[in-house]
């Protein structure tokens, strides 16, 4: 089959310097990762939800298999280690051969609370790998979750598992045993039944023995090793592309398994872009005295910064960071990307998560990031990253098998 070549459209080739307008945002509300179950359990008659991606069909069963770190350009780029994903790329987003968009930033806490809960970031409130804590003043990891903060307080929606569980759907998450009781789970998967399982073998085949178990099934499997090879070794590496062979079998194998009336959306949390080890791509925040000026915290992750300035100093970071930064990062204040609509439709956001947003928010546009190699080592030290608005990094797919 052909590789498609429609993408989403408003990607920009050559954005201006510094103009927020050229930031290609997420589609929120009708093509974004926080749309999926919505639209899912709204067809199988779950109370409260309408369908939001116009282009996906009703099915009485659902499995979502997200792969975390599976772009929609890394699959289009490597059709020799994914053939049968490459077979599916036409039928993405019910069959319209297009990507969705993971939500901002592309980052994995991000967004797999907007998979689980269907709500945007900017309520939600993981807007983030690492964010200040209002509370505290302290920045908080809320992929590892520390320090600790109570997971119902930080993010107090209910999951789509939950409200779906509660409705008579057969519902189920089968991962790694690991994931079982993280805070991270809690807040944003939890709901029915969860089966750990250690091998991607046994998660797939897990997941079609669940998804045949109810008249309606919602069932939710996630693999993790594709994203660690493309931190540690980079999407140009052997190591990642041996990764990339193994998901597109444990895909095909999934998808051969299907029970009848079932659809497989086969989906991930973010792309990834490879950065030189070279002072031009890497920016290190804790060596650079002009980004530290007047800067209390460094939040986020390279590509998808937030900056907490000491109070009084936020109009005069802003201006640095954007006459620092100069034309390789869209960098916004706090109401400009929320105005922009970066975590959600533009100018909403829940009171809750607005202190946790930096005072500035800097999203990489070329090949850079900002490190902070003494606050930030082992983060430093990755081959491959994401976070940003770059088709690379957001774009993901929605391919589909149906029964």
């Amino acid at each position: 089959m052909a590789q498609p070549t429609t993408v989403a459209s408003g990607w920009p080739d050559e954005p201006a310097p510094l103009a927020l307008d050229t930031a290609p945002v997420p589609e929120y509300g009708t093509g974004s990762l926080a749309d999926l179950l919505p639209t899912l359990v709204a067809a199988q008659g779950v109370p409260g939800f309408e369908p939001r991606i116009a282009e996906l069909a009703p099915a009485d069963r659902n499995c979502v298999f997200l792969i975390d770190g599976l772009g929609w350009e890394q699959i289009r780029s490597h059709p020799d280690e994914a053939p049968y994903l490459t077979s599916l790329l036409g039928t993405s987003r019910g069959g319209t051969g297009r990507p969705v968009t993971a939500g901002f930033p592309a980052t994995t806490a991000t967004s797999l609370a907007s998979v689980g809960t269907g709500q945007v970031p900017a309520a939600h409130g993981l807007p983030g790998y690492t964010v200040r804590n209002p509370e505290t003043g302290e920045l908080m990891n809320q992929l590892r979750w520390q320090p600790w903060t109570s997971p119902r307080v930080w993010q107090p929606y209910p999951t789509v598992f939950q409200l779906a569980h509660e409705a008579g759907v057969h519902t189920a998450q089968v991962s790694a045993p690991a994931f079982q009781d993280t805070p991270l789970t809690k807040v944003a998967l939890s709901g029915g039944t969860f089966f750990g399982r250690l091998s991607g073998e046994e998660r797939v085949d897990t997941a079609a023995e669940r998804l045949a178990a109810g008249d309606r099934s919602l069932v939710y499997t996630y693999y993790s090793e594709l994203d660690g090879a493309g931190h540690r070794f980079g999407v140009d590496s052997d190591a990642w592309r041996g990764q990339l062979m193994f998901v597109d079998r444990l895909v095909q194998r999934l998808a051969e398994q299907l029970p009848p009336r079932s659809a497989l959306y086969v989906t991930a949390d973010h792309g990834m872009v490879d950065i030189p080890f070279d002072e031009q791509h890497r920016i290190d925040f804790d060596e650079d005295w002009e980004l530290r000026a007047g800067v209390a915290l460094l939040g986020g992750e390279g590509r998808a910064r937030h900056v907490y300035a000491v109070p009084g100093a936020e109009a005069d970071v802003l201006t640095c960071w954007r006459e620092v930064l100069g034309e390789q990062f869209w960098v916004a204040s706090r109401e400009e990307a929320l105005a922009a609509g970066w975590f959600g439709p533009p100018g909403w956001y829940d009171e809750r998560v607005y202190g946790r947003l930096g005072d500035v928010i800097a999203a990489a546009y070329d090949d850079v990031i900002i490190t902070a190699s003494v606050n930030e080592p082992n983060e430093s030290a990755m081959t491959g990253v994401h976070g940003s608005m770059t088709p690379a990094e957001q774009l993901v797919p929605l391919l589909e098998v149906r029964t």
